[in-house]
């Protein structure tokens, strides 16, 4: 029975794995078309043909709202027998252009926070 039980922690030892993951949702917000929206200059059509459909847009007293996001993520995972471990990292690039009643571009917020996300393998604390 002691054999047995060695065994079992041996293999729980020496079968185990690591994996990592990466995945993408949206695409790039390059800076320098972020840049090229002007306020009060822009037209909407300019905004949809720099930068296409948005992933989302809201209403605002008239206004619209058009948001453009992308979000990164990245996983470490240690895989074993019996438990195991996993550290997600999630960042977004977001860019939000409020477009007025006579279609010109209000105001332009923008974020750019993917570049430099790292793995992250041990699963407590930072």
């Amino acid at each position: 029975m002691r054999l047995v039980g060695l065994l079992l922690v041996m293999m729980m030892l020496l079968l185990n794995a690591c994996a990592f993951s990466r995945g993408t949702l949206g695409d790039e917000l390059k800076t320098e078309t972020i840049n090229s929206i002007k306020k009060g200059v822009t037209t909407r059509a300019e905004v949809l043909a720099q930068l296409g459909a948005p992933d989302r847009v809201l209403q605002l007293n008239g206004r619209d709202l058009f948001q453009y996001y992308r979000y990164d993520a990245k996983v470490g995972s240690l895989l074993l027998i019996v438990v195991n471990f996993s550290r997600v990292s999630v960042k977004s690039d977001d860019l939000f252009v409020v477009i007025n009643r006579e279609g010109t571009v209000e105001e332009v917020i923008a974020s750019k926070r993917t570049e430099g996300l790292e793995f992250r393998f041990w699963p407590f604390g930072d």
